[in-house]
């Protein structure tokens, strides 16, 4: 399947599950995306894993600009008040919309569990049709002599198992949004 039809199999699947799929060029426009969202949801904080050092200073520096705290780890102590979070993602399903994230760190399983916002930044080149295509990477995973965790993540956080309704964010974000970092060609 050609890579163009991938992203965009990938976004149709990702938007039907409530998530907000846009793409982008860079990770500076990631963390553009990241502080203005914050900032017109009225929220205070950021928490960003799995970033190089040199991101994380770029990222600081725009959220300082914006008036916004970028948090330190370990993230146990900001559990309660993390608004906005940035990940970055190992792989993307496009048949389902689902994102893979190594969530070994306790951090990372606090950035994408905790906060309102779940921000995830993947790859074009990391989208996979289906699961099975995963399987090289997964086996790798597998026979790697450390433990390890990671999880699926399909659109928001939702559950219909009070009264029957639907509830979005009871067990975490109340949105996802995806940024697809494309590639130059």
């Amino acid at each position: 399947m050609p890579h163009s039809n991938l992203i965009q199999m990938m976004k149709q699947r990702a938007e039907t599950v409530q998530a907000i799929v846009s793409k982008i060029t860079s990770m500076a426009q990631a963390f553009q995306y990241t502080v203005d969202l914050t900032q017109k949801q009225g929220g205070k904080t950021v928490a960003a894993t799995g970033l190089k050092p040199d991101q994380t200073r770029l990222l600081k520096t725009a959220c300082e600009t914006a008036d916004l705290e970028l948090l330190e780890f370990p993230l146990r102590y900001h559990a309660q008040g993390i608004h906005t979070s940035l990940t970055p993602v190992d792989w993307g399903i496009a048949e389902t919309g689902t994102l893979v994230i190594d969530s070994s760190s306790e951090d990372v399983r606090i950035a994408t569990m905790l906060a309102e916002i779940h921000i995830a930044v993947l790859s074009a080149s990391k989208i996979k049709p289906d699961s099975e295509s995963l399987e090289a990477e997964l086996n790798a995973v597998l026979m790697a002599d450390t433990p390890s965790y990671y999880a699926f993540i399909t659109g928001a956080s939702r559950t219909a198992d009070i009264e029957r309704v639907l509830a979005i964010g009871v067990h975490g974000p109340q949105e996802l949004h995806i940024l697809i970092v494309e590639e130059d060609p």
